[in-house]
């Protein structure tokens, strides 16, 4: 192996940040909430059953709120709710929110990001790999993630009962 070889971490893959992968967490756990009570429920108790930082979310909630995906409750009994029922809400309009373009390149986004675009021919690679993965998340809707995150948890609660 060369001296120069590329550790792990640089040679990672494409992948969802933090921001994204805990942003769609917290809308199923807001989407869960909305099917049973269509109550609101406080960032406090989402952290808590989340495990993840109240500070955090508090951060993830924002460009939710500003895309018209939750919507905030003042008062007693406040605290956030979906802007629409689960089945309305796309995984793109959430991926969107969080992480901006699921473009893999720059240039699909933006053709006078490089001069080469009409003789890449990876390009129309990159191109054809966006459009599976843009497709792929404009089809589901938080409510199928929703229907799959229960099923894994009866799936889960069954196998432990057969125990």
């Amino acid at each position: 192996m060369a001296s120069s070889a590329i550790s792990e971490k640089e040679n990672g893959m494409i992948k969802l940040s933090t921001k994204g992968r805990y942003g769609t967490r917290l809308m199923v756990n807001l989407a869960r909430h909305y099917k049973n009570s269509n109550k609101a429920v406080i960032l406090k108790n989402v952290a808590e059953e989340e495990g993840i930082s109240i500070r955090y979310l508090e951060q993830i909630i924002i460009p939710l709120k500003i895309n018209k995906l939750v919507k905030s409750i003042r008062g007693a009994g406040g605290g956030y709710t979906l802007a629409r029922k689960a089945s309305e809400i796309k995984l793109c309009e959430i991926l969107q929110a969080l992480e901006g373009s699921c473009s893999l390149v720059e240039c699909l986004e933006d053709e006078s990001f490089c001069e080469k675009i009409k003789t890449c021919g990876t390009y129309e690679i990159w191109k054809g790999a966006t459009d599976l993965l843009k497709n792929y998340f404009e089809r589901l809707t938080l409510q199928d993630v929703l229907d799959i995150s229960d099923k894994k948890v009866a799936a889960a609660k069954k196998k432990g009962k057969s125990k």
